[in-house]
C-alpha cells in the first residue's frame, strides 16, 4: 500500500479490466441525474461545497478552475432539479500511458445509491478506451473497500510511490 499524507493509494489497475455501467445512462436520467463530461455548467462554488462536505479542505475557486483546465478526464453528475453537482471525478496525466484519477466525491445526502460507481466505472472505462493501462488513484483508507470491487489494488508489482513533502525539508533545514 502507498502513502501520501497519511493516505492510503490504491494502484494501478490491469488494462483487462473492463466494467459494465451498473447504471445506465438511461437510468441516472430518470432518476433525475445528468452526467457530464465537461466542465461547462459547472458551479465551482457548488463543488467545493460537495468537496467540504466530503471533508477536503475548501479550496480556491480559481484554483479549481485552473485545475480543471489541466485535466485530461472529467465526469460529474448533476442533479438536475436543483443543477448542482453531487458527485464528480478528474483525472490527469500523459495521455498515452499513465493516469492518476483525483477529488472522487459524492454529496453526502446523495451516498449509497451508486453515483460514484457509475463515475467510476465510465471514468476507468474511458481512460481504458484511450489505451491508458496504469491507472492510479489516491483514497482515504475508510473507502478503500469502495475502490477494490472496481478493480483497484495496491500496486501488485510492489511498486512504492513516494511524494515530496515540505513539512520534512522544513525541519532538516531547522
Amino acid at each position: 500500500m502507498l502513502f501520501h499524507h497519511g493516505r492510503s493509494i490504491a494502484s494501478p489497475i490491469t488494462a483487462q479490466l473492463h466494467l459494465p455501467a451498473t447504471i445506465s445512462d438511461q437510468d441516472l436520467q430518470s432518476r433525475g441525474f445528468a452526467l457530464r463530461r465537461t466542465a461547462t455548467g459547472l458551479n465551482l462554488d457548488h463543488l467545493n461545497s460537495v468537496f467540504v462536505s466530503v471533508g477536503f479542505p475548501r479550496r480556491d475557486p480559481e484554483k479549481i478552475r485552473i485545475a480543471l483546465e489541466n485535466t485530461n478526464s472529467l465526469l460529474w453528475v448533476e442533479h438536475v432539479k436543483t443543477q448542482k453537482p453531487v458527485a464528480f471525478a478528474r483525472a490527469t496525466g500523459d495521455g498515452v500511458f499513465n493516469a492518476i484519477i483525483w477529488d472522487v466525491v459524492v454529496d453526502p445526502s446523495f451516498q449509497g445509491i451508486g453515483l460514484g460507481k457509475a463515475v467510476m466505472e465510465r471514468m476507468v472505462e474511458g481512460l481504458l478506451q484511450q489505451g491508458i493501462t496504469n491507472i492510479a488513484l489516491f483514497s482515504e483508507p475508510r473507502v478503500l473497500g469502495f475502490y477494490r470491487p472496481l478493480g483497484f489494488v495496491a500496486d501488485p508489482d510492489g511498486i512504492t510511490g513516494m511524494v515530496y513533502s515540505r513539512n520534512k525539508q522544513k525541519k532538516k533545514n531547522k
